[in-house]
């Protein structure tokens, strides 16, 4: 096959970096409907293991990033994706024929070791060939459907569940990597030439490492995302329980979440048209404002009432969706920009130490959840002000924030 020379246009290079990102998303979240029914199959004498399935991959996702940085700076982007592709219809295929749980979180761990790859290589190429503003643009349009996918991915897997079963849903995972290899490999030129590249010496990795934390927009931005996707990943695993406990709406939950995902599409689609007048940093403050105030308003109307009404709740919930459209392709951006001759690594500690303690904080709020909606309006209220406090601290452009 012929490698391809010519630069995308834009509009299918926004599309396919895209689809690099959904693909994790797609990942964790389409087989959700599934995990009780994986439970009683794979694991009947405790269908609680089921919940495996989703910390296997994480934590494998959570592995690959420490290494997809480096090795893209190395070999090149296109090679950090089509490999990793490759790895990952490998194990969507085990997970789809696995007889036992353990097979089953073997793929799900070859998976997110993976899906690491074109996540990280698809960050890095936007960096290549974009900068400023026009870079924010392009992650913020990107990031639409990072932030839809999320949404609708389970309403996709229960009809793929109720239709096919739940190993149908991992074959839909393989087909979607083939689909990608394909689009990419046919369409997508390197954007890391040779010349550029960084061989990967345990010295030069070193050095890029404390290039990376030397600079105060780079470690303020990561600090930043790690809290908002604490707030998000807070929000993923406790909004389907609080709809099922307390709402008594677990079988029309997948079409709540759909309705989420309609509503906030148009999130990314504005900013991208507004990052270029307001700049990134406003917008992200602004918007984290209004999360305190909304995040403030349903705790307070929980502690003095005992009760959240389901619509408030859902309005809330849509908001904290808007938070995403409006900061994460901003904030990716930021940290992204003075990153430029250790792109692939820069994106690599990004990704790894968001995902790494953004998981923690999930974690935490999950353990005092009591079946209301009071812990996770709390956690993301305190993450939501911990990222403007950061923001804060961040300050304005300074003309040292380049390198």
């Amino acid at each position: 096959m012929q490698a391809p020379t010519k630069k995308l246009h834009e509009r299918e290079f926004i599309a396919l970096v895209a689809m690099l990102f959904a693909s994790v998303a797609f990942s964790i979240d389409a087989m959700l409907p599934a995990l009780s029914t994986i439970g009683e199959e794979l694991s009947p004498a405790d269908p609680s293991r089921a919940a495996l399935v989703v910390g296997i991959f994480v934590l494998g996702m959570g592995l690959g990033t420490l290494f997809s940085g480096p090795l893209s700076d190395a070999y090149g982007r296109k090679a950090l994706v089509l490999w990793p592709f490759a790895a990952f219809i490998a194990g969507s295929l085990l997970c789809a024929i696995a007889p036992t749980f353990e097979l089953l979180l073997a793929g799900r761990f070859i998976q997110g070791i993976a899906v690491a790859g074109p996540r990280i290589a698809g960050m890095a190429m936007v960096r290549d060939l974009y900068s400023g503003t026009k870079m924010a643009s392009i992650m913020s349009l990107a990031m639409i459907i990072f932030g839809l996918v999320p949404a609708v991915a389970p309403l996709i897997g229960q009809a793929i569940n109720n239709a096919f079963g739940w190993h149908s849903i991992f074959i839909a995972m393989a087909a979607l990597g083939v689909v990608l290899s394909i689009w990419f490999g046919l369409r997508q030129p390197e954007s890391h030439p040779v010349e550029a590249r960084r061989p990967m010496r345990i010295g030069t990795l070193w050095d890029a490492t404390k290039m990376a934390f030397s600079n105060r927009v780079f470690r303020y931005s990561v600090a930043v995302l790690t809290c908002l996707y604490g707030a998000l990943f807070t929000q993923i695993s406790l909004i389907q329980p609080i709809f099922e406990t307390y709402y008594d709406k677990a079988e029309s939950f997948p079409l709540w979440f759909g309705a989420i995902a309609l509503l906030t599409m148009s999130s990314s689609v504005i900013n991208a048209k507004i990052v270029g007048r307001l700049g990134m940093r406003k917008i992200i403050q602004s918007v984290l404002i209004v999360q305190i105030i909304l995040a403030s308003t349903v705790t307070l109307v929980q502690l003095t009432t005992g009760t959240l009404p389901f619509w408030m709740f859902f309005i809330w919930a849509t908001s904290v969706m808007f938070v995403v459209g409006f900061t994460f392709g901003n904030l990716n951006a930021l940290s992204m920009e003075p990153m430029g001759k250790i792109a692939g690594l820069a994106a690599s500690i990004s990704g790894s130490i968001c995902t790494v303690l953004a998981a923690f904080i999930s974690i935490g709020v999950s353990l005092v959840f009591d079946g209301t909606p009071l812990a996770l309006t709390i956690g993301v209220l305190a993450c939501a002000t911990s990222g403007f406090i950061l923001m804060r601290l961040l300050g304005p452009r300074r003309a040292t924030d380049e390198s």
